[in-house]
């Protein structure tokens, strides 16, 4: 009775530890990310707060038509549609992990409104009033993001699209590379992406003091067990070997969060046309903010580049 008792405790420790992870890493339930302000918090943005709060105010105050799609896996994804003129080029702009769209595209939203660009600035799944509450880190984000690009289709079916994204939603871009995109997709601008999912999450572990040797096994049972998704199967490192179309890639070089390094890693495995600018002093999602001149320049030379070929 004794063996069976100890096996039992074992067991109970081990479904434990799988769901301190899921709700560590990937869960994100609507009590904590609807009709919620968020503020970013660190002394990287305390430094930049007064602008950072300016362009979150301008997207947050900007008119907007609400829009929503169904998933390839059936999952509720809404956004908001900005219109600027009948015909015009659009931008579809991707938020980081458990974010928001007016806070991390405030910059990319003022661009693409500047060049006269329409706008969706969609809710990744487990964000916003986006359905489920499991985070794939762009595993099954990069597919919303197809889906996301085909609803701008039926929308203006010409239309010419560069999509875009900061942190996860760049890398949820990056992993979209690789998949069968339209014609209408024109680039890919990523901002501050990593390489993998397992490789930032298991940078997250080492940060709390957990060998990676350990936690890797844990992390990736509990993403397939509790979430739902292998946690291993797309990496941006690998989607752009595939990429079909230019990619810029972007990066503070002073990101505490995700490695100016993993953007390195990313552009010398694409193998297609491609650019890395990095920003020096910049934190993570913030070269907008240190160096707008020049963050302007070399979006608006892509942009236009890309959407004249």
């Amino acid at each position: 009775m004794f063996i069976i008792y100890f096996f039992i405790a074992i067991l109970l420790i081990f479904i434990s530890v799988l769901l301190y992870i899921y709700n560590l890493a990937f869960y994100n339930p609507p009590s904590k990310r609807i009709k919620k302000h968020f503020r970013a918090r660190g002394e990287q943005y305390d430094a930049v707060r007064e602008k950072l709060d300016a362009t979150t105010k301008t997207v947050s105050e900007a008119e907007f038509q609400p829009v929503e799609i169904i998933a390839q896996d059936g999952v509720k994804l809404r956004g908001k549609y900005y219109h600027y003129a009948d015909g015009a080029p659009m931008d579809i702009i991707f938020h980081g992990y458990r974010s928001r769209a007016n806070h991390d595209c405030g910059g990319g939203y003022l661009l693409a409104r500047d060049l006269g660009h329409n706008v969706i600035l969609p809710d990744q799944r487990a964000h916003g009033e986006s359905g489920s509450n499991t985070i794939t880190f762009g595993i099954k984000e990069r597919y919303d993001c197809l889906e996301w690009i085909k609803f701008a289709c039926t929308m203006q079916p010409d239309v010419k699209i560069v999509i875009s994204g900061v942190s996860m939603g760049a890398a949820t871009v990056l992993m979209a590379s690789e998949l069968d995109l339209p014609e209408n997709v024109k680039g890919i601008i990523a901002d501050c992406a990593f390489s993998s999912p397992i490789e930032i999450i298991l940078m997250e572990s080492e940060k709390m003091g957990i060998p990676k040797q350990l936690a890797k096994p844990f992390i990736k049972l509990s993403a397939r067990l509790m979430g739902g998704f292998n946690v291993e199967e797309a990496s941006a490192r690998e989607a752009v070997k595939n990429a079909k179309v230019p990619i810029l890639l972007v990066h503070g070089e002073d990101d505490k969060f995700v490695p100016c390094r993993m953007s390195y890693d990313i552009y010398e495995n694409c193998t297609g046309d491609k650019k890395l600018i990095t920003f020096e002093g910049a934190g993570h999602g913030l070269s907008f903010l240190v160096d707008a001149e020049r963050y302007k320049k070399e979006i608006n030379e892509f942009k236009n580049r890309v959407n004249n070929n």
